[in-house]
């Protein structure tokens, strides 16, 4: 896989946990897939990004283990929901999910900054199976729900993978983002246009 570039930049707009760590490989199903989280650090930033974690929040234990494990899970998250936007059965990655989502999830606490407002931090150290479960039940809740199974969509973008929830006004939203792949498409769109008026 390609190494990050600033344009493929970790991606928190797919309206849910669970599709935000799906997001973290981009072009899919194009010529080369871009690995979003390609070190312990990246992941890190994604966990804190992504809300899992709060800011400032000790990592010791995140190792290459850990991205091993998250990888797998989005790879399981990228067939099930997949599966369901295609109105497939996913069987056998539907009882993986279940069971990530049997271990607890992470316990947090109200604590006091030093400015004297509240903050989040965890009870403990950060567990990778408790994180992994809360994005599994994050999948769970979205793909139970069927508001929010209805407003899932795949990107329109040519070598896009991304899937997201369409929350828009009368629900027409093409692209995963429109300053990423829209933009690409309304330059394609221009090219060809000019391309055939000098044919």
């Amino acid at each position: 896989m390609a190494a990050v570039s600033a344009s493929y930049d970790l991606r928190f707009d797919a309206g849910r946990v669970c599709l935000d760590l799906v997001a973290t490989v981009g072009g899919r199903f194009g010529d080369e897939p871009v690995e979003r989280l390609d070190s312990p650090g990246r992941l890190g930033q994604w966990l804190v990004g992504a809300g899992l974690l709060p800011p400032g929040m000790p990592l010791d234990a995140l190792d290459t283990s850990w991205l091993a494990r998250f990888h797998a899970v989005r790879d399981l998250l990228c067939r099930v929901v997949c599966a369901e936007l295609e109105g497939r059965a996913a069987g056998v990655d539907v009882e993986r999910v279940n069971a990530l989502a049997s271990i607890g999830p992470p316990a947090m606490r109200a604590v006091r900054a030093a400015d004297g407002t509240l903050v989040r931090t965890l009870a403990t150290r950060p567990d990778c199976a408790a994180l992994l479960a809360q994005i599994a039940r994050d999948a769970i809740d979205l793909l139970t729900d069927q508001t929010a199974k209805g407003q899932l969509r795949r990107c329109e973008g040519e070598t896009c993978a991304l899937i997201y929830l369409d929350t828009s006004r009368g629900r027409r939203r093409r692209w995963c983002s429109s300053e990423v792949c829209g933009n690409r498409e309304r330059v394609a769109r221009h090219r060809r246009r000019a391309v055939a008026a000098r044919a």
